[in-house]
């Protein structure tokens, strides 16, 4: 951004990819390759820390607009824009993070002990959040509708957060992992009395299976849980850990933490951080899938007699 303002640049346009599966230049960011039939990634300017003055207006087009005016310059031919772009800037909480939204199904002998579900209730600004995140949070309230209306009542306490200022950085997730669970080189008392923590942030595709984040220990226990529901597609169980969502936060604090596999569909190429992700995009079908086996899960580690084995720490240890 100095450089462009030092050699005079008033403003930035960047494009897309030609299609849903092809990227654009090698120079973009992802974010900004998936561009197609009006899709629009609306995310750009910078660091989201810095001071507005020091930045300057970037605008994504579609593919279609942007190599126009490509194709004129190489001709030779001036291009001028008019731009009129009007943006409002909305001040943060006062904690900078906003705020989680919790709530728990109280457990019987061992209720002292909790099983942990969540999903991110924020969402980009280009539209309503429906596949990011809106569709998880649903999902996981799902799940403890299902569970109250059986009348059947968890060993364990079952509890759900929906948190706040993902998109910021998994604020919501971290701040609360570390207040109530420290951190995993000096953990408070409720740390160890986490049997699991399973998100979900994928989308409104079908769960197909489980991230097990290379906690080996869970996969003899995993795979007697997914036997009943491979009628329902579930079949896979991850070694590899995945990031870039609110699992890590506990994940990080020493709790045996989780992703669900999902079925993308359009999520990558179409409704992920676009003004397409809108409720129009949401599969209800998928989303009963969904909640009825993150259902399975949940029961099966709230009434399981050990908790869930935890990874051993970085460098050895517990």
């Amino acid at each position: 951004m100095r450089f462009y303002k030092t050699e005079g640049v008033a403003a930035l346009f960047d494009r897309g990819g030609e299609s849903d599966t092809t990227a654009g230049g090698s120079d973009l960011t992802w974010q900004q390759q998936r561009i197609d039939g009006g899709t629009f990634v609306v995310q750009s300017g910078g660091d989201r820390n810095a001071d507005p003055r020091t930045l300057m207006p970037q605008v994504t087009l579609a593919v279609e607009h942007y190599n126009r005016m490509v194709r004129l310059l190489e001709h030779n031919v001036p291009v001028k824009v008019d731009l009129d772009l009007r943006v409002k800037y909305v001040d943060e909480a006062p904690t900078g993070g906003g705020f989680n939204v919790v709530g728990e199904i109280p457990g019987t002998d061992k209720a002292d002990e909790i099983v942990l579900i969540g999903a991110h209730f924020d969402s980009w600004q280009g539209a309503t959040g429906a596949t990011d995140n809106a569709a998880g949070c649903a999902a996981m309230m799902e799940v403890l509708r299902i569970l109250k209306s059986t009348g059947l009542r968890p060993r364990r306490t079952i509890r759900i957060g929906l948190w706040g200022a993902e998109e910021a950085g998994l604020v919501g997730s971290r701040t609360y992992a570390t207040e109530h669970f420290g951190t995993r080189a000096e953990p408070k008392p409720e740390n160890p009395k986490v049997a699991a923590y399973f998100n979900l942030d994928n989308g409104t595709g079908k769960i197909r299976g489980i991230w097990m984040q290379q906690n080996t220990a869970v996969e003899p226990i995993f795979r007697q849980w997914i036997a009943p529901l491979k009628d329902l597609g579930v079949d896979i169980l991850g070694p590899r850990s995945v990031s870039q969502t609110d699992h890590t936060a506990f994940d990080g604090v020493g709790i045996p933490a989780f992703q669900f596999v999902q079925e993308r569909y359009e999520y990558n190429s179409r409704t992920h951080h676009t003004n397409m992700d809108f409720l129009d995009r949401v599969q209800p079908a998928d989303m009963k899938q969904i909640a009825t086996v993150a259902a399975v899960f949940v029961w099966q580690t709230a009434n399981r007699e050990e908790k869930l084995p935890r990874k051993p720490a970085p460098g050895g240890g517990n």
